[in-house]
């Protein structure tokens, strides 16, 4: 994390942010409105000498961003002082082949992958864990549907010195204030006949709506307040 030290935002060149992860964060069509990920909403929080490229892909998980050569896209476009955000999680935990990883073992080599690759090209990481799925019990309670995919993040950016916010705890607390039907303002909840792309409806407690995606992001925003990273400082 030393580089993010050093590097001045006093140059005429833009910071780019490379967004890496799954369908929480990745920009959708009008075709599935209302549902939108938390990556759409970053740029919305930055001066214009920050540009956010949002590269996450639905239904992806670490080693298919991989192995889809998804990764090697954004690794060629990567400048001395350029951000890259890594959350990957909600489709690693999935048992198809093409995306299953083992939290502590090929999930914690895809994110030290990105870490290490990001630093060869002089970028600086940032590892975030998943977002909280809003799947409550019938006591009220929020459950957790990550298992160890969350301590596996966690453990991932102590054991490579890289910046960790855990957006997974972020969000949980967000949600669990709310409430169980509060809650639903910030994901795809619509009545037969009331989102126009969504004629039957919708109840989806994983994907986030527009209002639910700038709620989102506002805690990215915050995580890198708090750890007082030299981003933070092109934060409107």
């Amino acid at each position: 994390m030393g580089l993010s030290m050093l590097f001045s935002f006093s140059g005429k060149r833009k910071i780019n942010i490379w967004l890496i992860g799954d369908s929480t964060m990745a920009p959708k069509s009008q075709s599935q409105a209302p549902e939108s990920g938390w990556g759409e909403a970053v740029q919305l929080f930055f001066k214009d000498n920050a540009v956010v490229h949002n590269h996450a892909a639905s239904g992806r998980s670490s080693k298919s961003f991989v192995t889809e050569r998804r990764w090697q896209a954004v690794l060629d476009s990567i400048q001395p002082g350029d951000y890259v955000v890594i959350q990957f999680g909600h489709n690693d935990e999935k048992p198809d082949t093409l995306l299953h990883t083992d939290p502590f073992t090929t999930y914690q080599q895809y994110l030290k992958k990105f870490v290490d690759e990001t630093r060869a090209k002089k970028g600086i990481p940032i590892i975030c864990s998943s977002i909280v799925r809003r799947h409550f019990n019938s006591e009220g309670q929020l459950k957790n549907t990550h298992g160890d995919y969350i301590k596996a993040s966690r453990e991932s950016a102590d054991m490579t010195n890289t910046m960790f916010i855990d957006m997974e705890a972020k969000s949980r607390k967000l949600v669990i204030d709310l409430g169980p039907e509060k809650s639903k303002s910030l994901f795809v909840f619509c009545n037969p006949g009331e989102c126009p792309k969504r004629p039957r409806g919708a109840q989806d407690s994983t994907h986030l709506n527009y209002y639910g995606s700038q709620q989102i992001a506002a805690l990215f925003i915050e995580g890198l307040k708090e750890q007082k990273v030299n981003l933070a400082k092109l934060v409107q």
